[in-house]
């Protein structure tokens, strides 16, 4: 066997957890994808003769790929349409159920961190790395890489502002809220609405671009049902202390639910998607 075939199979052994890596750090399969292809002609590029730890090294070429499209992606805004579109392109069915595995929620608020703390967060948290081999990675200190890691990890926990008992109840609400939606049960959404809820819909989240409010649960409930494709995207997270649902195509919010649960039944629901409203919010992952 020739050095090139001996690389491209070492390579192939690692490229599971390479795409599980890229898929955390960049939240589309499809993108994680391309990152460790990208990654792979890096390699075979190089001359791995010195090197001690190939595997390290294939984490090293990947993480940097990343590092470049996660600040290629954060230099353009892409909209509510592209992203959609691109999701359904990669397969919904499979995108969502990787999603599942991994959270989305998670993924949602690691798409908010700069991209030097999502890279060493995923490193760390998830994939076990010290911050010795993060330090070199990422070109700066082990301090200052603990110190990203320990700044993504705030973010991602967040802070409830409700007490305990309080906050489990809203999420049972919420997810039976979610369950229903996503199977288009009427009759389970009409039992977690309040019969006088009120939804408002800012424009970016109708198809006319014009704000809607509607009123009644029997209107709510329908709209939600006709939303159900969407439940394909959707999981439960904290947004501003409180348990409400984002709806994040390859892993990008493009809109946020708020609920108000003052007692058992939900009252209120904002339905947010304007970016500048969607970068105010507060958004952190539940506790399973």
């Amino acid at each position: 066997m020739d050095e090139e075939d001996w690389l491209a199979g070492r390579f192939e052994t690692s490229r599971p957890r390479l795409r599980a890596m890229a898929y955390r750090m960049l939240g589309s399969l499809s993108d994680a994808e391309d990152a460790v292809q990208e990654a792979w002609i890096h390699a075979a590029g190089a001359d791995p003769g010195a090197v001690h730890n190939l595997d390290g090294w294939f984490t090293t070429i990947l993480t940097r790929v990343c590092l470049d499209m996660l600040r290629s992606r954060k230099s353009r805004r892409e909209d509510l349409r592209e992203v959609e579109e691109a999701a359904v392109t990669d397969g919904p069915e499979q995108e969502a159920v990787l999603a599942d595995s991994v959270g989305l929620a998670l993924l949602v608020v690691l798409d908010t961190l700069a991209p030097a703390e999502r890279v060493a967060f995923v490193l760390h948290d998830t994939f076990g790395l010290p911050f010795d081999e993060i330090a070199t990675i990422t070109g700066r200190s082990p301090a200052a890489a603990r110190q990203l890691a320990s700044r993504a990890r705030r973010r991602v926990q967040g802070s409830a502002a409700v007490p305990d008992a309080r906050l489990a109840r809203q999420r049972q609400v919420a997810e039976a809220f979610l369950a229903a939606a996503r199977g288009g049960d009427l009759a389970g959404l009409l039992a977690v609405l309040d019969p006088d809820v009120v939804l408002h819909a800012d424009a970016g989240s109708t198809p006319s671009g014009v704000a809607r409010t509607v009123h009644g649960a029997t209107a709510v409930s329908q709209g939600a049902r006709a939303a159900s494709a969407d439940a394909h995207f959707s999981a439960i997270a904290l947004v501003d202390g409180t348990p409400g649902i984002v709806v994040a195509p390859r892993g990008r919010l493009v809109l946020v639910m708020t609920f108000t649960i003052p007692e058992d039944k939900i009252s209120k629901i904002e339905v947010i998607s304007d970016p500048s409203r969607l970068e105010q919010l507060d958004i952190a992952v539940l506790d399973s």
